[in-house]
């Protein structure tokens, strides 16, 4: 922290009086804004105690008022009642209250899952001017905070690490990123009733929707519709299975996996005992990504192409930070004869692009330890879908954001259909140490780095993502319903 600054004078500038919440209090002696006001959203219970701790200590040194514990107050709730009384200020022609509407910053404390959830609150409020986010790493992987410079370790939550981590907001650089919304369609059981019923577990970003538009194409009768969005990553496949097995055994036994470090090397031996490092073993081939389903992908307005996948990949990914599993990057940076051969990008996460990668097991995955490893580059799309007809398989896995469910595939003459599109941005608070680049950094986008190649295949020419494929709308795409619970939440 500056040391021209006593600790007052520094958590001045970000605190928010208590006059800014409610009508029942007053406000006097009118000085100069905050010049980074926050609004703070901590997961109690994410990293075992940690995340209680955190919140008791940002209370200590900030108004109680700006400090929200997400499994007793919705940010959703919480948002729009902040912007309708600083709108209210504002007609009042407070100016103290128009800085602030101005400044506001938010930091979000807990997992991908709940960094991921106030992300899409944001974007579904569409605020005129909304705030840029700062994550704190307080889960298991932390690829959200770990894209953007925050790291992935589980923070200290005594008050120096809480000014130390204020300091690196005050000095943060805003980005924009992509989100992306997905849609998933299956046929309704012949028996029970007409409301959609999520198959067995799905993941709090996705939602099942009663009646859609009739004007999306997959909108069709007697079929039920799912909605949601991720930051991050959609993935099929092994990689989801193995996610799966962690998360349903933390769910069964909540106890064992209180410290990061644990969580880690139970992910590791899950890795082993599913069969991921023997995958050509235990793995039938009938449970591959090519045998499994049909990709399709948009690289130019309105044009579908075929997917070739290879027949040995056993997981795909759909990526949009750089940064997976904990903090590595399965595509990397496509040398110079990539870029103009397959007009490949660096992944920029916010072109409206998404990098598919391919897997065929643990082994190939630990390319990405290397300096230029990278995974099976497939393509650059802004619009995926992926069609699950009847095979050999009645299930296999997906994962959205670290989230995992074991989807059924169609027993009979019918199709799964899950479509990836565009779906707009929200900013992001950046720390000198990011990993993410935007199309916006000249030094980013005019820098060239010689990567080493691997099963990678032609696809024809991409563009960007155009106004068309973001029809689908944000409407509570990412809220998670009040009844469920925080504790389960990444």
């Amino acid at each position: 922290m500056a040391e021209s600054k006593s600790d007052t004078d520094f958590l001045k500038e970000f605190y928010i009086p208590a006059y800014i919440f409610n009508d029942e209090t007053k406000f006097s002696d009118v000085r100069d804004a905050p010049k980074f006001p926050v609004l703070v959203f901590i997961n109690s219970k994410s990293g075992g105690q940690l995340g209680g701790d955190l919140l008791n200590t940002y209370r200590s040194v900030l108004n109680e008022h700006q400090i929200f514990d997400v499994g007793e107050e919705a940010p959703d709730k919480v948002l729009r009642k902040v912007y309708t009384r600083l709108e209210k200020l504002k007609q009042e022609k407070d100016e103290f209250a128009t800085n602030i509407h101005e400044r506001l910053r938010i930091i979000v404390a807990g997992g991908d899952g709940t960094a991921g959830w106030l992300l899409g609150v944001v974007c579904d409020l569409k605020l005129p001017h909304p705030p840029p986010i700062a994550t704190v790493p307080l889960g298991t992987g932390n690829n959200l905070p770990f894209s953007f410079g925050w790291g992935k370790k589980n923070p200290g939550t005594d008050r120096n690490s809480v000014l130390s981590f204020l300091e690196q907001v005050m000095k943060a650089k805003e980005m924009k990123i992509d989100n992306w919304h997905i849609l998933m369609r299956m046929r309704a059981p012949k028996e029970g009733p007409c409301d959609p019923i999520a198959p067995l577990e799905l993941p709090h970003s996705l939602h099942a929707f009663g009646r859609v538009s009739s004007t999306d194409e997959l909108n069709m009768e007697g079929y039920h519709t799912f909605r949601g969005g991720f930051w991050n990553y959609f993935s099929m496949g092994m990689d989801a299975q193995v996610s799966y097995a962690f998360h349903s055994e933390r769910k069964l036994h909540p106890e064992k996996f209180k410290n990061q470090l644990v969580n880690q090397s139970t992910y590791a031996k899950l890795g082993c005992t599913q069969g991921w490092f023997g995958a050509s073993v235990f793995h039938p081939s009938s449970k591959n990504v090519a045998q499994l389903a049909k990709v399709k992908i948009m690289k130019k307005h309105g044009q579908w192409q075929d997917l070739h996948i290879p027949q040995s990949i056993r997981s795909i990914i759909c990526l949009n930070l750089p940064s997976f599993s904990g903090g590595l990057n399965p595509w990397g940076t496509p040398s110079g004869r990539k870029k103009n051969e397959r007009d490949l990008t660096a992944p920029y996460v916010d072109d409206g692009l998404l990098e598919v990668v391919g897997f065929r097991d643990a082994w190939h995955g630990l390319v990405l330890l290397a300096p230029k490893g990278h995974g099976t580059r497939l393509a650059q799309a802004h619009r995926i879908r992926f069609e699950f007809h009847k095979g050999a398989a009645d299930h296999t896995y997906m994962r959205i954001d670290g989230e995992p469910w074991k989807q059924p595939l169609p027993k009979d003459d019918d199709a799964v259909v899950v479509e990836i599109s565009h779906l707009g941005q929200v900013n992001m608070l950046a720390t000198q140490n990011c990993r993410s680049k935007s199309v916006s950094d000249v030094s980013s986008s005019t820098s060239h780095h010689n990567g080493e190649e691997d099963d990678d295949f032609s696809d024809e020419d991409d563009s960007r993502a155009e106004p068309e494929f973001r029809k689908f709308g944000a409407a509570d795409t990412f809220r998670i319903p009040d009844e469920i619970d925080i504790s389960q939440l990444s």
